[in-house]
């Protein structure tokens, strides 16, 4: 996200454009006098709002969302190159600028694609832009959506799982990086250096991602948000890792920090994180045991405690039953007291019923709800999503929980996936 460190008119003028108000509507969003921002719009960097004016436009522009932002990033870059400064080329005019605007526009729709898992469309999107112009063909403002649209490409690949390799997210984020540096936008280069971590952490190099997101937590390169999160990242990298008591202290930190940041969102996700690694150390050290029956039943346990199931478990082995599928399903619903028997539809092929009528045992068909928000409920299982979207995309999401986009959706449905 955007972060202006010091205020002049440019910047304000450049935010009210972004955010597509007239000077009136704008002066009465800010809660500021009409000639206060006609000031700015005369001077622009020849004037400097006051410093409670400026914590005003921070405000403004924090609550922002995205496609604001990134109009906010392209109309300032187009503005600085308008301005004198050594080392910065003029912004090109005539018919290019109306190409620049279509790309932009673009790239609103790049952001839209991608939170709805439309890769073909976003891959068409990018691909014109990209496969049209050159980086030596182009100025600052061209430079910039350039290196923003190879980021988005960036996105896509990791999303895709193709995190590594010529045609990778990698790649992507390291020629944008490029790009970002010449043109001397440190946010923008501290941003990549965090979904260059990202990388690092989906593919498992869990201690070199972990230093790279404890840098990052206190860069001030970033903006007070994305510093939170890189240190909230740290926690997760940690917590993969195996280091749960370290992961669960960053992760309080971070969570503190959203907290005094008023951001809702970030807080409500450290504190699903911090549950899940708190939660989660038992399964992993389950594993180290190398039985599949402790694992299944220590993360059973773990899910029920997370969804607040009060009950007790107990273990099939310890029941009397006798030999056969039916008759042992039978024996253990009479062991545990059972006055009917729940059966899915797959089961009701081989269930036979007389077993458990010889008990005194119903057995209930169940079929889900096919109406309303159940009309999809097939599509929850993590069976459909592997077999519709493939495990490298599957794995990719689930890497990607701790991180930008926490929901795969899908065209006609959203889809959870959570780790």
């Amino acid at each position: 996200m955007a972060t202006v460190h010091h205020w002049t008119g440019l910047e304000a003028r450049a935010l009210r454009l972004a955010l597509r108000l007239s000077v009136r509507a704008f002066a009465e969003h800010l809660g500021v006098a009409v000639a206060t921002v006609s000031k700015w719009e005369s001077k622009r960097a020849d004037t400097e709002p006051r410093p409670d004016t400026q914590a005003i436009l921070d405000t403004a522009l924090g609550r922002a969302d995205p496609s604001v932002h990134l109009r906010f990033e392209t109309l300032l870059s187009e503005m600085a190159g308008t301005v004198t400064n050594a080392g910065r080329r003029v912004t090109a005019p005539g018919p290019r600028a109306w190409e620049y605007e279509a790309w932009a526009e673009d790239l609103d729709r790049v952001v839209i694609a991608l939170s709805r898992q439309s890769f073909a469309f976003a891959d068409k999107l990018l691909g014109r832009r990209l496969g049209r112009f050159r980086p030596l063909e182009l100025d600052d403002k061209g430079l910039y959506l350039f290196a923003r649209s190879t980021t988005l490409l960036g996105d896509l690949r990791r999303d895709q799982g193709a995190v590594l390799g010529p045609l990778s997210a990698q790649h992507s984020y390291a020629g944008a990086r490029q790009v970002f540096t010449q043109l001397d936008i440190p946010r923008r280069v501290a941003q990549l250096d965090l979904s260059l971590a990202v990388v690092a952490e989906m593919s498992d190099k869990l201690e070199i991602a972990a230093r790279q997101y404890e840098t990052l937590a206190v860069d001030d390169r970033l903006s007070r948000r994305d510093r939170a999160r890189a240190r909230l990242w740290v926690g997760t990298a940690l917590s993969k890792d195996g280091n749960h008591d370290c992961a669960v202290r960053v992760m309080l930190a971070a969570t503190r920090d959203f907290e005094d940041l008023g951001e809702v969102d970030d807080w409500s996700v450290a504190h699903q994180k911090l549950a899940l690694a708190r939660s989660l150390a038992p399964v992993l050290d389950a594993f180290d045991t190398g039985r599949t029956a402790t694992v299944a039943e220590t993360s059973t346990r773990v899910l029920l405690d997370l969804v607040g199931w009060q009950g007790h478990v107990l273990t099939s082995s310890a029941l009397p039953a006798r030999p056969g599928r039916s008759q042992r399903l039978a024996d253990l619903a009479a062991a545990t007291g059972a006055r009917a028997y729940l059966c899915g539809t797959g089961g009701m092929t081989y269930l036979d019923q007389t077993l458990f009528a010889a008990q005194d045992i119903a057995v209930a068909l169940f079929r889900p709800p096919t109406t309303g928000i159940w009309s999809a409920s097939r599509r929850i299982s993590a069976l459909w999503a592997l077999a519709a979207l493939g495990p490298q995309t599957v794995a990719a999401r689930l890497q990607l929980g701790d991180h930008e986009r926490q929901r795969l959706t899908t065209p006609d449905h959203d889809l959870h996936l959570e780790h």
